[in-house]
Formats: C-alpha cells, sequence, structure tokens
C-alpha cells in the first residue's frame, strides 16, 4: 500500500507529463509543505499518512483565504485560480461532514455533557472535537457548537 505521499509524488510526476500547470504546480507547492513539516524540529522523521493529511488541510485553508483575499481586493482571476488549487488539494483530504452530519454529532455531545447556554462550550468541543478531526474544519465546528447552545 503506497502512502499518501508517494501518492502525491506520482501524480506530481503524471501531472508534469501530462502538461497539467494547475496541478503539477500545486502538487509541488504541497510536496515542498509536507518536506518542511518533516525536517522542522530537531531531527528529520517521516510523516504519517494523518500528519501530511493535517499538511494538506493547512495548505487547502490558507487557498480558501488567499481567494477570498483577493475576490475582496477585486481581483476575481486569481481568486478563481485559489479556488482551482483548494480543488486540487480537496482530492487528497478525507471526504467532509455535511451540515446535517456535524448537527447531529454536536447534538449527541450537547446532550451527552449536559450543557447549556454558551458558557458550556469548552465542555462540548471537547467532546466533539476527536469524533470529527479531519472531518470538519474547526470554524464549521465552533459555529454549529454555538448554534447548538444557543437553543438552549
Amino acid at each position: 500500500m503506497t502512502t499518501l505521499k508517494e501518492r502525491l509524488r506520482d501524480d506530481l510526476t503524471a501531472a508534469i507529463k501530462a502538461r497539467d500547470e494547475l496541478r503539477s504546480s500545486t502538487l509541488r507547492l504541497t510536496l515542498t509543505a509536507v518536506n518542511r513539516a518533516e525536517v522542522a524540529g530537531k531531527e528529520k522523521r517521516e510523516l504519517s499518512d494523518a500528519e501530511v493529511v493535517q499538511v494538506i488541510q493547512g495548505e487547502a485553508k490558507k487557498r480558501r483565504d488567499a481567494a477570498t483575499a483577493f475576490a475582496d481586493a477585486g481581483r476575481a482571476e486569481s481568486a478563481a485560480r485559489e479556488l482551482a488549487e483548494d480543488v486540487v488539494l480537496a482530492e487528497y483530504l478525507p471526504k467532509q461532514l455535511s451540515d446535517g452530519e456535524l448537527a447531529e454529532i454536536v447534538a449527541a455531545a450537547v446532550a451527552e455533557s449536559g450543557a447549556s447556554g454558551p458558557q458550556a462550550m469548552g465542555a462540548v468541543m471537547k467532546i466533539v472535537r476527536p469524533k470529527v478531526e479531519g472531518l470538519a474544519e474547526g470554524g464549521r465546528v465552533a459555529a454549529a457548537v454555538k448554534a447548538a447552545l444557543s437553543n438552549r
């Protein structure tokens, strides 16, 4: 079984051969970020697939933030490029939870903790975060918890 990093390398090679500039530049930058994460710290180490997914999630978030900034600055072409790169990165990430699935997990956590009111957000987040790790962005999770607690 190939690792995620090997898959990224193989897909980069295929993109270069196919002369797919968007895909090859996106994968090249992502592999650079993975390599940088591997040499960060006191000694070089090989990242696990879960750690590579975290790096890819960080890169995807950078693309979405940059797209928003470009759109706000009136640079639609640059924003479109960033969003296209985000789509390429999404192929390497686990499928995200839908809003309904996230709401169910949050509702179960609220019931489990017996929380009521916004002051209990930390307790609920402590229960929800491990269940949705890598499957939902932190901002989405926090918004869902906040909405669930404001209804109580």
